[in-house]
Formats: C-alpha cells, structure tokens, sequence
C-alpha cells in the first residue's frame, strides 16, 4: 500500500478511540413527570446521564412501571467492549504498517461483524428490560410492554422514548467507511510470477 493509505488505515483504526470520548448511544425519555425530559447514554464501558440525577430519575420511572433497575455492573458487556476496541485499534495500525491489501478488508469486515452483534445484544437488553415486568409493580398494564426503540421513536404509554446512535458511533463509522475505500482504491499487486513472466513480443 501507499504511504498515504497507510496513514488513513492509523486514521481508520484511531476513529474508534470516539467510543471513550463519546457515547456511542442515547435514549431520550420525556413524560409528565419531567417535562424537560431525561437522556440516558451508553458508553462503551459505563451508562451514565446528562445530568447526575438522570439515571437516578430513569430507575424511579423503571420502579413504577416493573421494570429492572439499570446499573453498568449489571452489563458484563461494558467490561469487555473497551478491550475489544482498544485491540481493533492495535491491530488496525498493525494493518496499516504491514500494508496488506486483504488484511484491511479483513479488519473491517471483523469490525462490521463487532458492530452487528453489538446491534442484536443492544436489542435483546431492551427486550428483556422491555418485558421482564414484575408482577408487583405499582402500574400494571395488562398485555402491556415497554421495549424502548432500537433506533427512532416510540410511545409507551404516557412516555416518549427516542433512541439514537450517540457521538462515539461515528468513530465506528469512519473506521468502516474509511478502511473500505482504502481497500477498494489500492491496486492489486501483480503476483511474483506474473512480475517474472515475460510479455509477450509481435512478431
């Protein structure tokens, strides 16, 4: 590979670093009881609010209606997703130094899979909060669950729920969409014999 795709594959690799500076999701709650409404954000290795009292005031909510308090030590994902990342990032600047046209197109196709299945295991924790309802919740709903959206809006009763990717995803982003045109912009290597194949001459 060229010098300067090099560069972009370190560039691709160091987007991840996003997923530690920013949440890499958010869902926004607004109902009755907080009009100004409340934000919970996904790190990838904590949960927190835009406001001390935010993931306080979610869990009070989550009482009422039956369902699981959220704490990060309840997610064992939030304990292996920083490693996870933090070995795309090495092995994605390994990649660029090694300069291997297919070895991108392995890493970002590894980094897509990573994102799939973070996706479905996002989607089955907001099924088993959604519906894993205690019998003794002080509003019970018959036949009613309350699975926040994966991606877009939903309304749950009397709560507006908004769930969208956060900043850091776009690190997830760039590194896919960056490492895909180093690897479909760089030329094929011709093979050692086709290099030592003589051409052929008109006679």
């Amino acid at each position: 590979m060229k010098t300067s795709s090099r560069v972009l594959m370190v560039v691709a690799a160091l987007s991840l670093g996003l997923l530690f500076l920013f949440p890499m999701w958010k869902i926004y709650l607004k109902a009755p009881q907080y009009p100004e409404g409340l934000e919970m954000h996904i790190w990838v290795n904590k949960i927190s609010g835009n406001t001390e009292s935010s993931l306080q005031n979610f869990n009070i909510l989550n009482h009422y209606i039956g369902m699981e308090p959220i704490h990060a030590e309840s997610f064992k994902e939030l304990t292996i997703m920083p490693y996870l990342v933090i070995g795309f990032i090495v092995t994605g600047v390994l990649v660029a130094f090694i300069g291997r046209r297919r070895l991108v197109l392995a890493w970002s196709a590894l980094l897509m899979l990573g994102g799939a299945v973070g996706l479905l295991d996002f989607y089955l924790w907001l099924e088993k909060f959604g519906t894993n309802l205690s019998p003794t919740a002080p509003i019970k709903v018959p036949g009613m669950t309350y699975v926040p959206p994966l991606l877009g809006s939903k309304t749950l009763l009397n709560f507006d729920a908004l769930s969208l990717p956060g900043w850091g995803s776009l690190g997830v982003f760039l590194a896919v969409v960056i490492s895909l045109l180093i690897y479909f912009l760089t030329p094929k290597m011709a093979k050692p014999q086709e290099i030592l194949r003589p051409k052929p001459t008109l006679v």
